[in-house]
């Protein structure tokens, strides 16, 4: 299929489950089975058998694992009935033997295509983590079971829900900045977040694509809906700098005890005699193959441009984006975590908020938040009030609600109208992901590589 052009015709559209309930009812829950039993897959099987039980009723687990799939199905008994277990070798069997309404994949991201392409041909609408495949090959097999199965496909594409990123969206969306000409985006990964990625299967490039498919799909995609543009042309310089072989020794700080954390343990730690698969890798070891540096350059359809930068070894983590237009600029800066400290990612921090006692931050100097400012030419600066600064905790709650109870009206419980068009659907997975495909590209040769030359038509 390499020499075949799709086009992506097929916009955001509704959430997953659009179709008419079984019995008619607009409560009715819809059937779910999950493929992919690793960490991320909790948020969904917590949010079925809880705040959304009333929705969703999960049937089937799917993976490699026979510890993982225990895990989740321990955790869905106790908030129901226990689902259906099936080895990742008998997906196509689970499909027919449950018939799920939806399915969502959280399995890694190498076999995103083959696990969105089954459960469309089987008559089910998916739910995929993000990125939505790491390769061109995988963009044709998606794009071509969408379009021959009629069902819907939707994108985790959580940090769209983040209050932060909807207030960017919508100072743009009304003319605030007039035409965009430009945007210059930086996201910086803390060394406790960033080292993780070479300790797990993100390391290798041919299972994640590297962090410019798997981490930065997420800021392409934003940079995407901000603009309401098309990415067209690529330019990526950048490699392996801090972590790896090469490097040395990180140290005692980047040992990681799977053992100190108990969901982690049961995941991984305790399980890995099942499959061989290490959660706790050297991400100094030998076996690295994905940059942690990058930088890259974007043309867009409208003639704007993106320059953008990707660091995973940063002491603090945030992000920073400045959209300039025809009328003026919006600068958005959210620091996310002000610095960090040995140990698990995210579970041993001092994030800059207040003390106990109520006394000042820790980080003075860089305190945790979101700050949005818009200035047109000629007039004074102006902030814009956020609701809040929190990426994936507010943004997987929000896209969950809409997820899940997306075939529901608003007048029983289902979504409002949204005009920021939050929900991503395949078209925008795959606009997210050509940025680093052909990023990939541009690093193996050294050219420029027009989006074009994968042979999608985004």
């Amino acid at each position: 299929m390499t020499s075949a052009t799709f086009a992506a015709t097929a916009g955001p559209g509704p959430a997953a489950g659009t179709a008419a309930p079984p019995d008619g009812s607009p409560t009715a829950r819809r059937r779910y089975a999950v493929i992919g039993t690793g960490h991320r897959a909790r948020l969904y099987v917590d949010a079925m058998t809880d705040a959304h039980a009333d929705v969703a009723e999960l049937v089937a687990l799917c993976d490699t694992n026979p510890h993982r799939l225990a895990f989740h199905t321990d955790r869905a008994r106790a908030g129901g009935a226990a689902p259906a277990r099936y080895a990742a070798q008998d997906v196509d069997r689970m499909l027919d033997d449950v018939r799920p309404d939806v399915v969502v994949v959280t399995s890694p991201d190498r076999t995103h295509a083959a696990h969105v392409a089954a459960a469309l041909h089987h008559g089910a609408d998916v739910v995929v983590e993000k990125p939505l495949t790491i390769d061109a090959e995988g963009m044709y097999t998606i794009l071509d079971a969408a379009r021959s199965s009629g069902r819907e496909v939707t994108v985790a594409h959580n940090y769209r829900y983040a209050p932060q990123n909807a207030a960017l969206r919508q100072v743009v969306a009304e003319g605030r900045v007039g035409d965009v000409v430009s945007v210059h985006f930086e996201w910086l990964v803390d060394t406790a977040h960033g080292a993780d990625y070479f300790r797990r299967w993100h390391r290798d490039k041919s299972a994640s694509g590297g962090l410019l498919v798997h981490k930065a799909s997420h800021h392409f995609d934003l940079v995407n809906w901000w603009t309401q543009d098309v990415p067209e042309s690529v330019y990526v310089r950048g490699g392996l700098r801090f972590y790896g072989e090469a490097a040395g020794d990180g140290g005692s700080r980047y040992a990681l005890d799977l053992t100190s954390d108990p969901e982690l343990r049961a995941l991984y730690h305790d399980a890995a005699h099942a499959d061989g698969y290490r959660r706790d890798q050297d991400p100094f070891g030998p076996g690295a193959t994905i940059e942690d540096t990058l930088s890259v350059l974007v043309g867009y359809r409208s003639g704007a441009s993106m320059t953008y930068a990707l660091t995973a070894h940063s002491p603090w983590e945030g992000y920073r984006v400045a959209i300039n237009g025809t009328r003026g600029r919006a600068e958005l800066d959210v620091v996310e975590r002000c610095h960090t400290t040995p140990g698990l990612p995210g579970t041993r921090h001092d994030d800059g908020a207040p003390a106990d006692d109520g006394t000042s931050p820790c980080c003075t100097a860089r305190r945790a938040g979101g700050r949005l400012v818009v200035q047109q030419h000629w007039g004074r600066a102006v902030e814009v009030p956020l609701a809040g600064a929190e990426g994936h905790v507010e943004g997987d709650e929000a896209m969950l609600r809409d997820v899940l109870r997306g075939h529901l009206p608003s007048s029983a419980g289902g979504p409002a109208d949204d005009p920021l068009e939050r929900r991503a659907g395949v078209r925008d997975g795959l606009r997210s992901v050509a940025v680093g495909v052909a990023g990939n590209r541009s690093l193996a040769t050294g050219q420029v590589v027009p989006v074009a030359s994968l042979g999608i038509s985004l």
